[in-house]
């Protein structure tokens, strides 16, 4: 049988499906006039909800206490929180779209219990007296990505941003150095110390003779107090969120981290010697993401 002939023979059977198969029936049929799909974000966000998780045979809708799931294949079924409700219907598949009937708001609505509205939380009085330290600067540029472009750079420049995210949550916030200066290694750890900080942070990028070496690794002295502890600890699961690979929380004694007489912690946040660490180390966006999950980290340790 040709294609043509297929194809034609197909678009009649779903024609006669969407129609409702018009045979003698004792009640009248309805009336389909067009494909009256939504796709899931549209219908997650009529019902006030938000798409939570999916693969290639379901969605989770969540929201309010609520929890919708839908199978997204033929003869699907979706659910209320927990309870069966019916059948999906109508799926389409548009690239990474998934188009389902409008008329599955109507028939979720009802089942959905009231918001849940949480109580409001209690401010938290965080302290904060924080060091960020941007290493290297002016004569010692650090070590130089495979693009060209210096670690002292990078290194503020993410720094400025972790800054920026802690003052507008209200801490005191700072810096070892400005763009243009460079401050004695001793210096940077005498300054957290005079200022008697709750954290000291030294943030780097790294580099080695392997171009295939790349990832996060956040550091503390071999001696490191059970503070530097646990602030490396949540800048490193926040820093996992940003899709660079995981080197771990590891010891070394730098000099600022041995000489810090509290809390310190040194980032290296990737690899200038690897072209992928490199290129997103050096995109302002991707600084945005990472600055704020160091900032994440920091504000976790102090609560």
């Amino acid at each position: 049988m040709r294609t043509r002939t297929k194809i034609e023979i197909v678009a009649a059977l779903l024609a006669l499906v969407a129609a409702g198969c018009q045979g003698p029936q004792t009640t009248a049929p309805a009336v389909v006039t067009r494909d009256h799909t939504t796709s899931v974000e549209e219908l997650a966000r009529q019902l006030g909800l938000s798409v939570e998780d999916r693969d290639d045979a379901f969605v989770v809708l969540r929201g309010g206490g609520n929890t919708v799931l839908i199978f997204t294949h033929s003869d699907g079924r979706f659910f209320v929180n927990g309870k069966p409700i019916g059948s999906v219907g109508m799926v389409r598949k548009v690239g990474q779209t998934v188009y389902v009937a409008e008329s599955l708001v109507s028939q979720i609505r009802p089942h959905l219990g009231a918001p849940i509205t949480p109580s409001r939380p209690q401010p938290r009085v965080l302290r904060g007296n924080i060091v960020i330290d941007p290493g290297h600067g002016a004569h010692d540029p650090g070590t130089t990505s495979v693009t060209g472009v210096h670690e002292k750079t990078i290194n503020y420049d993410v720094a400025e941003k972790v800054a920026a995210i802690l003052e507008r949550r209200g801490l005191g916030v700072t810096m070892t150095r400005q763009r243009n200066e460079y401050t004695e290694l001793e210096a940077r750890a005498e300054i957290a110390n005079r200022r008697n900080a709750d954290l000291f942070v030294s943030i780097h990028a790294d580099s080695a003779p392997s171009p295939s070496a790349q990832g996060f690794t956040v550091y503390i002295a071999n001696a490191a107090s059970a503070d530097s502890q646990r602030a490396a600890r949540d800048i490193s699961r926040a820093m996992a969120t940003t899709g660079l690979e995981n080197r771990g929380v590891r010891r070394e004694d730098y000099r600022v981290l041995r000489t810090s007489r509290g809390p310190a912690v040194l980032v290296e946040m990737g690899y200038l010697s690897n072209r992928q660490d490199a290129l997103r180390l050096q995109d302002s966006a991707f600084q945005d993401k990472l600055a704020a999950a160091i900032a994440t980290g920091i504000l976790d340790y102090l609560q």
